[in-house]
């Protein structure tokens, strides 16, 4: 078993279990629900948080390099480690992203249809989510109700920003920090994909027209190479009957 092979096999498996864990967050946090359902929902999100851990340690003894992988996914690691703080366990989504890309294949279009749409759908989601966790129990909260936050999240990720809701809470503050760059960011590759496009089609167009109008000079060319071969031809001819 190789590190490649386990994540091949565990991609859709995980995949699942970050939208279970999605359902229950979104169920617990929207319906601010207590007693027996918190609780079973609570251990919902324990079952996913152990799957996580597992597949960290799983990656991480398959790792060729074990210390070069640890370095390079130190994101893993808090995930793991910081089971209380939900809005960070909801960065295993992205799982949901790399199934998506492998499911459209390589194409730029696909991959910009499939990076902006996912993209733009999980930050709003999950940033409305984290921040109506921490704001609707906080005082002086402006930010209630899921449409509140997902006015919020929409506002925020086009860097709008009208003003009108606003997290109160420092960790809200934080979200609202990740959700900006986040769209700043999303925003840019939207620009350079759609730039990149527009340049390969101009360049395919511009090569297009160029052989199209290749075509008859070309032929023209071969008409006059031929004229050519027969009048050297004809000289030759003469050239011999003149001799005496």
């Amino acid at each position: 078993m190789t590190q490649q092979r386990y994540r091949d096999m565990a991609e859709w498996p995980l995949m699942g279990t970050a939208l279970v864990f999605l359902a229950a967050y979104a169920w617990q946090v929207i319906g601010q629900v207590e007693g027996r359902q918190a609780d079973v929902l609570e251990g919902i999100m324990w079952i996913t948080w152990a799957i996580f851990a597992a597949d960290y340690a799983a990656n991480l003894s398959l790792a060729e390099n074990r210390k070069h992988w640890f370095i390079l996914n130190l994101h893993e690691l808090l995930i793991v480690a910081l089971p209380f703080f939900r809005p960070l366990r909801l960065l295993r989504l992205v799982t949901l992203l790399s199934v998506l890309h492998r499911t459209v294949g390589e194409t730029l279009r696909g991959r910009v249809v499939t990076y902006v749409a996912g993209s733009a759908v999980m930050l709003v989601f999950v940033g409305a989510l984290a921040v109506l966790d921490v704001e609707q129990n906080a005082p002086d909260a402006k930010i209630l109700t899921f449409g509140d936050a997902a006015w919020w999240a929409i506002t925020t990720i086009t860097t709008v920003g009208y003003g009108d809701l606003f997290p109160v809470t420092p960790i809200g503050r934080m979200v609202a920090a990740a959700l900006m760059m986040s769209g700043i960011a999303v925003l840019g590759v939207v620009t350079a994909s759609i730039a990149s496009w527009l340049v390969q089609r101009v360049e395919e167009n511009t090569e297009a027209s160029v052989e199209a109008a290749e075509v008859p000079v070309r032929a023209e060319v071969r008409e006059l190479l031929v004229e050519v071969a027969a009048l050297r031809q004809e000289l030759a001819e003469l050239r011999h009957e003149r001799r005496p």
